[in-house]
Formats: C-alpha cells, structure tokens, sequence
C-alpha cells in the first residue's frame, strides 16, 4: 500500500492505496467524490476530467501516487448547494448537456480553458473540448455556454488586490 496526501477541492484528504490504483479510483471509491466518471478507462472520452495543479487531467490514466502533494479540483469543488458555478450555470442556461454523463468532464475542461485562456477563439474552445466525448449533443450549446463565460467574464471590471 501507498500513503497519499493531496488537496481535493481544497480539504487535505490522505489514504492508503495499492500503487496501481488510479486517480479516479481514489476520488470515487475512497473519497465518495462520484461526479467524475469512469467512461473508456483509456483516456479517450474525457468522463473523468478533473484538474490537478490546475491543468485538465484524465484521471483515470494517472495513478493516485502522481497525485500525491498536489491540489485536486472536482466538478465537485466548483459549486455549492446554493449557487452554480459560473460554468455550470451558461451549461444549464444555454442546454448544453442531454444525458449529462460527458458534463463534468466537459466543464472541467471548459474550466481549465478559462482559467489559462480568458478570450479563447471558438478554436481554443474547440481544442480545449477535443479530448472530451459526448454521443447526445452536437457541442454547439457546449461552445456557446463558454463563449458567454468568456463575455461576461471578460466584460466585469478588473479588481483592485489589497
């Protein structure tokens, strides 16, 4: 077994795992945190998208141990009970998901786009969802949900940091 200890939607979380045990794994079945999931277990669909030191990772290619130390956030770190990230509220607004299983994924890495990109062309976006696979949608609702992020993000005046 291997001791892990990462930040997870900004709680400490640790656990003994076996080495093979993948990312994924440990956020659903130690963690309870179930809104990513498992789809091709091969990297190809994008269902397990979460963000680890900020960057879009499949997390069911990579092994706990490569987490370990690092700062993990979910679909679940991105709202609370009151209030839909900015995200997910353009996704719901816009109907930019059917079934909604590709959605977490999809919006973690709408989420990474956004965080590293602010202005992304509607070929950034297309980019940025490329490793993300929906059967139910033709991603047009998806590009323009985060193409009014991007507006209204970019259209809210800039703040003074103490």
């Amino acid at each position: 077994m291997t001791k892990v200890t990462l930040t997870v939607n900004g709680e400490t979380r640790s656990a003994s795992v076996p080495p093979e045990m993948t990312l994924l794994r440990l956020l659903r079945e130690e963690f309870n945190l179930t809104g990513s999931k498992l789809g091709c277990d091969v990297g190809d669909c994008g269902a397990c998208t979460v963000l680890v030191g900020g960057k879009a990772v499949n997390s069911c290619l990579m092994l706990a141990g490569q987490a370990d130390g690092r700062d993990v956030v979910t679909i679940e770190g991105l709202a609370t009970i009151e209030r839909l990230h900015p995200i997910q509220k353009a996704f719901e607004e816009k109907g930019s998901l059917q079934c909604g299983f590709c959605g977490p994924g999809v919006i973690m890495s709408a989420k990474a786009l956004l965080d590293e990109n602010p202005d992304p062309t509607d070929d950034d976006i297309r980019d940025a969802l490329a490793g993300n696979l929906c059967r139910c949608t033709g991603y047009a609702k998806m590009i323009e949900a985060i193409q009014a992020v991007a507006r209204a993000e970019s259209a809210r005046p800039a703040t003074k940091s103490a």
